[in-house]
């Protein structure tokens, strides 16, 4: 009965802090945090000590299977180098100079357990990144600050197996090499599959309530098969709900992918509150095993402080070139943009071209060619009499020219029979031109700059993954008990220092104002819709043989709505109506798609439009439910 009634107050505590954190001008992470340690301390409430297995298992799976369904595949796709490049390369790096400090100030480990400690701190966390959200950091940095910290956990726990397994034999860099690869190789492998088949399963099961119950066994049943391989269970799961977002929208229902959001919203607040309000819980335990087995906290305190300015320290030094380097390539980029205009416009010329040459009739065609071969011929036996005339020489010029254009046409009727034949393979073509094109206007309107790669290096904060990868070493690791209170430290300080003035640090930086820029584009997007609002009316029988729907389509939606009499006189019209509207929103959703995949318009303003055609199409269902 206690602890049902420490369960709600724990509910009502998460809730508490995400109404009053705002009001207050702090992140709910770090009150919870607070409120978790002031509650520890009291006398009456006994020491908390939570089963790590709990938090890697139970908890960082769905988390890290929410935040990758929820993240746009086309950010991720973009700044994939860059994500790949920080969640990997930078966290072998950063473990390694932990690893070294750590045995070098801690007394009895070895650079095994040291490294063990580095893979512990070293990963972000994608529920305090959570935090930098909330400040308006820009797109792009948010989208790599995600991508960095849904992938970089894999990064961590394998290095720590692998130096775990290392204190009891010899530590091999092969041995972690070959690990590594076979926990992502393995993990992408399985967690594709559960994609694949969880929107399969799912696209055939109608009720709403029951396929959000089905998603919620989707993380384990990724996570599971990839850990009884010695695989990455989290990178499978990160990679399911990946493949799922990306696909939800062509084949699950709006009301399926709109009881999903929900329900998914609430699993990630209370799970994320509860990781945050349990830190707090904790510290007093961890205080009391180290001040009993070491005399006091001040190492502790000062170790994980100064791991964590030397992980920032770290980043830093590694972010700067990274930057300098991504400038370097949207510089390039931008700089092949023309050449790529001229392809893609020489591409759409022959792509018309082939379209006439393949509407023309077999006899036309055969007509063309005989005409083209008799002269052809002409023109041989032209130059032939040329030649004959002897002494002059002028005619070989024409007679070369002749062959030159000859052979021009020839290559053309080549070309053009290979674009008619192939007009799939052309499309591919123009859209991976267009895709490019696209992704080189992205670039250049989010540049990587001194001030975003600032943000980046004080946005990678440590949370729960740091935590519970601490708790998880062996119980005969020497000065356990300090070695977690120092993982503690660095997590703890990262949130209320780095969480706490981010906010301040983004103010200062002044970033530059974009909102004219989107409003434009949003305007864009709006005429876009418009447009195949409008050919889709002109292409619809019923619009046809209704001329007067798209003046009435409104006060039709209004009457229906108010009105209940109009039901069974007006339901020819209703019917009308409901089949033109379905009819537009399948158009829009499916040019909101090509959007997407092409990567034109800017992946919150897709995401925006898509929720608003869902929101209709739900309410047309609705409409129809009620009758």
């Amino acid at each position: 009965m206690e602890k049902v009634l420490l369960a709600i107050i724990a509910v009502l505590g998460i809730a508490a802090a995400q109404v009053l954190g705002p009001r207050l001008r702090v992140a709910p992470p770090l009150l919870l945090i607070v409120v978790g340690a002031v509650v520890g301390v009291l006398p009456f409430v006994p020491e908390i000590a939570v089963d790590p297995e709990w938090i890697l298992v139970g908890v960082l799976p769905p988390l890290l299977y929410s935040a990758a369904v929820s993240m746009p595949t086309m950010d991720f796709r973009r700044d994939f180098t860059a994500i790949s490049a920080l969640s990997v390369v930078l966290v072998v790096i950063s473990s390694v100079v932990l690893g070294l400090f750590f045995a070098w100030v801690l007394p009895g480990i070895g650079i095994a357990t040291g490294i063990a400690l580095g893979a512990i701190v070293s990963p972000t966390d994608a529920v305090a990144t959570s935090i930098a959200k909330r400040f308006g950091v820009p797109g792009r940095v948010t989208a790599i600050l995600e991508g960095e910290s849904l992938f970089n956990d894999a990064t961590a726990l394998v290095l720590l197996r692998a130096a775990v397994a290392a204190t009891a034999a010899g530590f091999s860099i092969g041995y972690v090499a070959v690990s590594f690869l076979w926990a992502v190789a393995a993990a992408v492998a399985i967690g594709a599959v559960v994609g694949w088949g969880n929107l399969w399963v799912r696209r055939r099961v109608g009720d709403a309530t029951v396929n959000t119950a089905i998603s919620f066994t989707v993380p384990y049943l990724a996570y599971l098969p990839a850990e009884e391989l010695g695989a990455s269970g989290l990178v499978a799961a990160v990679t399911a709900g990946l493949i799922t977002g990306a696909g939800a929208v062509r084949y699950l229902s709006p009301r399926h992918r709109v009881s999903d959001a929900q329900n998914w919203r609430t699993v990630e607040l209370l799970a994320e509150g509860g990781v945050f309000l349990l830190m707090g819980l904790e510290l007093w335990g961890l205080l009391v095993d180290v001040r009993d087995d070491h005399g006091g906290i001040a190492t502790a305190v000062w170790i994980g402080l100064a791991a964590l300015a030397l992980t920032i320290v770290v980043r830093a030094v590694y972010v700067t070139p990274l930057i300098l380097w991504l400038d370097r390539v949207a510089r390039r980029g931008s700089a092949m943009r023309p050449y790529l205009e001229d392809m893609n416009a020489t591409v759409a010329e022959k792509s018309r071209r082939a379209q006439k040459h393949a509407q023309s009739t077999g006899s036309g065609t055969q007509s063309t060619e005989n005409g083209t071969r008799s002269t052809e011929n002409g023109a041989q036996s032209t130059g032939s009499s040329a030649q004959s005339t002897g002494g002059d020489a002028r005619p070989r010029p024409a007679l070369s020219l002749s062959r030159r254009k000859r052979h021009r046409a020839r290559q053309e009727q080549v070309s053009t029979a290979a674009f008619a034949a192939n007009p799939e393979r052309v499309q591919r073509v123009r859209n991976r031109i267009t895709r490019r094109i696209a992704d080189i206007d992205y670039y250049t309107r989010a540049p990587m700059g001194p001030k975003e790669g600032s943000i980046i290096v004080w946005a990678g904060m440590r949370g729960v993954v740091t935590l519970a990868a601490a708790q998880t070493l062996p119980a005969d690791t020497p000065s356990r008990s300090l070695v977690v209170l120092v993982a503690f430290v660095v997590a703890a300080a990262s949130l209320i220092v780095q969480g706490g003035t981010l906010g301040w640090i983004i103010r200062r930086l002044r970033l530059a104002d974009i909102s004219d820029d989107r409003a434009a584009e949003r305007a864009r997007l709006h005429a876009e819709m418009a447009r195949t609002a409008s050919e889709t009316l002109a292409a619809s029988d019923v619009a046809q043989r209704y001329p007067w729907i798209r003046e009435r389509i409104e006060r039709m939606e209004r009457q229906a709505d108010s009105d209940d009499t109009v039901i069974g006189t007006n339901l020819a019209f209703r019917q009308a109506f409901e089949h033109t509207r379905r009819a537009i929103i399948d158009a829009q959703r499916e040019v909101l798609l090509r959007m997407r995949d092409a990567g034109t318009f800017h992946s919150s303003l897709l995401s925006s439009e898509l929720a608003q055609l869902d929101a209709e199409e739900i309410s047309l269902d609705m409409r129809v439910d009620g009758e």
